[in-house]
């Protein structure tokens, strides 16, 4: 997919860059990095001809990328039908930085490496239930594993650049701490305090990273979409113009604790009725009558596979939940799309009819499409990864200092 188009005035916090010759230079750093991530292997040429800027200025902008290790030279370009000598084609690094992403969730923590050119160079997982611990023991294992990932990365010539950790709750604008995460039990806790330092870190809801993958690499999404995530608790992002909307607090989306029937079973959250009380993964398995087991949405999609009516009936119950939440966030906010993510992805085939049905009957005359996310569960724990290989293109000259 084209990713959305990048606004090189703006360094990796979103704040414009100073307008100075300094400042000049790093954005056209950032803009050449951009058009051969996008576009490459492209020669010195071509990335001129797509920033508008001349060959000269690129050659010196380029060669300060490849002694910098945030490009490769591959080589002469096959002329095919060009005229006259050969360019030399760029790829960006296979063996520069990379981007380190973790997932805390409610039953597993994940971590990966992936490298400028969108590869998973090292992966590691745990699975085991997360809730009712305390914070300290939960990251002092995710801790474990980023030591892991991060060696192996390092043993392949990888330099980490950044680590980014996808979680399920409410994470304050602007800082590392998780304010709430009724799934876990936790409040406010600082994640920076609680794990090592060393790398630049964010953290951030799960939806949005989610959101953030599908934008970056989803195949055909548009740019102004809600992207709604599901495993054990429900969340949503919203993309517009490209961008994440993130609210005041930057608590926006939490799709799972809106109402769907305001006198129904309590939630963690505090409130009744919530949305993850009927479309949440244990709220499906209570109503199909299964008990958990090790792979939920495996279960869930395998009975339903084989024609049992008690889990396509709660798969139905559960669209149906789903699709009066997101009447008011479609009647609100009108996206162009809908996608589903997390484990609604592998259950998508059960869920949409009653989902896009409840759509249908409820929205204000508004045509609102719902696709399919073709990342699945792995959305958060790319879209983090993603995350810090975006700030290492955006501002090339801060990731090699």
């Amino acid at each position: 997919m084209t990713a959305p188009p990048h606004d090189a005035r703006r360094g990796t916090s979103g704040t414009p860059l100073p307008d100075t010759q300094q400042g000049m230079r790093r954005r056209n750093l950032s803009r050449v990095m951009h058009a051969v991530a996008a576009h490459g292997p492209l020669s010195r040429a071509a990335v001129a001809t797509r920033i508008g800027l001349t060959r000269a200025a690129v050659s010196t902008l380029v060669d300060e990328l490849i002694r910098s290790g945030l490009l490769d030279e591959l080589g002469p370009e096959r002329p095919g039908n060009k005229v006259g000598r050969p360019g030399s084609a760029l790829a960006v690094s296979g063996s520069g930085p990379v981007g380190i992403g973790a997932e805390v969730g409610v039953d597993h923590l994940s971590v990966c490496a992936v490298d400028l050119r969108g590869e998973v160079r090292a992966r590691a997982v745990r699975q085991g239930d997360n809730r009712g611990r305390a914070p300290e023991p939960v990251l002092e294992e995710l801790g474990a594993l980023l030591r892991q990932v991060s060696d192996e990365a390092r043993r392949a010539g990888l330099r980490p650049a950044g680590l980014a950790i996808a979680v399920p709750g409410l994470v304050a604008r602007g800082t590392e701490t998780v304010v709430r995460a009724p799934n876990l039990d936790w409040q406010d806790v600082d994640f920076g305090a609680l794990l090592p330092g060393g790398l630049p870190l964010t953290v951030d809801n799960e939806a949005n990273f989610g959101a953030l993958a599908e934008l970056w690499l989803g195949d055909g999404v548009p740019h102004d979409f809600l992207h709604v995530s599901a495993e054990i608790g429900i969340g949503a992002a919203l993309v517009v113009d490209g961008r994440l909307l993130r609210g005041t607090r930057g608590f926006a989306g939490e799709l799972g604790h809106v109402p769907v029937w305001p006198d129904g079973p309590a939630c963690p959250c505090g409130g009744r009725g919530c949305l993850e009380q009927y479309a949440g993964e244990e709220a499906v398995l209570r109503a199909a009558r299964l008990d958990p087991g090790a792979d939920r949405v495996g279960l869930l999609a395998e009975r339903a596979e084989q024609g049992d009516e008690d889990v396509r009936r709660a798969l139905r119950d559960a669209g149906a939940a789903l699709g009066i939440a997101l009447t008011g966030a479609v009647n609100l906010l009108d996206p162009r799309s809908v996608v589903l993510g997390g484990a609604l992805s592998r259950l998508a085939p059960w869920l949409l009819p009653s989902l896009e049905g409840e759509l249908r009957r409820r929205t204000a005359g508004t045509t609102c499409a719902v696709a399919v996310s073709g990342l699945g569960s792995d959305g958060p724990l790319l879209g983090a990864a993603h995350s810090v290989v975006r700030a290492v293109l955006d501002d090339p000259a801060g990731a090699a200092a």
